[in-house]
């Protein structure tokens, strides 16, 4: 059984430092790897990152990063990243991982996502070219998602997770207001999970939003932002009953 730590929109800025890092470190002792599912700033900004960057150096446990749409707000996501992985973290976009973690290999997938709505409410690739564009986003970042899940799968690992920020699924938005969703997520992402396969999908962005929900497929879906979950970070367990 792998237990696999997550949260997300933890919005970290430079009165931030210190708040987490009492709680992830008590991290070998209910978890194996830490999920950060995107927002982990609140302007995206390298001074900011900064502060991320601390509280989570040299964590006894892997942690694996999407970048939300708050992370890009400064139009600096790489410097974002690097200063992150300076740190250790491996950040993912459109890219897979494997990590080895109780005695089992497991894969993440990552992706930020984007929004576009879902089946039924969801915009389409048609009209204005900066429409088109934005349903051309989500449908670019579900297929890297697709395609680093089924990359994980033929590298043998035993479980995957799906990581990203935006949602796929609509079930962890109740409590969203509805005119928002298709700025939440996207049904894009979800497909991508069904067809790909995942044992797990862990997302942030929705912070009005609910837990526990599950794609078309079966795939079970958390929405791990912190102002949902409440604490530091929440354990799912993979490959239990």
């Amino acid at each position: 059984m792998v237990r696999v730590a997550a949260v997300g929109d933890i919005h970290m800025g430079l009165d931030s430092q210190g708040l987490l890092r009492p709680a992830f470190e008590t991290l070998p002792d209910c978890a194996d790897l830490l999920l950060l599912a995107g927002d982990l700033t609140r302007h995206g900004t390298p001074e900011e990152a900064r502060v991320v960057a601390r509280e989570v150096r040299d964590l006894p446990v892997p942690v694996v990063a999407v970048l939300g749409n708050h992370d890009h707000h400064d139009e600096q996501p790489e410097k974002v990243t690097a200063l992150l992985q300076d740190a250790g973290v491996t950040v993912l976009e459109g890219e897979g991982t494997v990590v080895e973690c109780a005695g089992t290999r497991v894969g993440i997938a990552g992706t930020k996502g984007f929004g576009g709505g879902f089946v039924g409410r969801s915009a389409g690739e048609f009209g204005e070219p900066v429409m088109k564009e934005f349903v051309r986003t989500t449908r670019r970042s579900a297929d890297s998602l697709h395609a680093a899940l089924k990359e994980l799968d033929a590298q043998g690992c035993a479980a995957r997770v799906a990581l990203t920020h935006f949602s796929p699924v609509a079930d962890t938005l109740a409590g969203e207001p509805p005119e928002i969703h298709p700025f939440l997520g996207s049904y894009l992402l979800a497909e991508a999970i069904d067809t790909a396969g995942a044992d797990l999908a862990v997302h942030g962005h929705a912070h009005l939003g609910t837990e526990h929900g599950m794609t078309a497929g079966g795939v079970r879906v958390r929405n791990v932002a912190q102002p949902v979950i409440r604490r530091a970070f929440n354990v799912y367990r993979l490959g239990a009953d």
